[in-house]
């Protein structure tokens, strides 16, 4: 996963300037860094996308194939 660089000390300086103890704006800092590794990019949604496809294109083509049979024995039997 990719993710966005910041500059973490001039936010907990930002953070300070608005009225956060140093301790507060370190631990605000913190978290945000953290968040954002967790955060999915466009090519991790692609690529989930594409293997939600694929499977479903397989799933589909089983069901396709296996009506084709129940109706060709249903067929067979009339």
């Amino acid at each position: 996963m990719t993710t966005v660089t910041f500059d973490t000390l001039e936010l907990v300086d930002k953070l300070k300037t608005a009225g956060f103890a140093q301790e507060q704006a370190e631990a605000v800092v913190r978290v945000i860094a953290e968040a954002q590794s967790r955060l999915a990019t466009k090519e991790d949604l692609d690529n989930g996308l594409r293997d939600l496809e694929q499977r479903l294109t397989i799933k589909l083509g089983a069901m396709l194939a296996l009506s084709i049979g129940v109706v060709a024995v249903l067929v067979k039997l009339l």
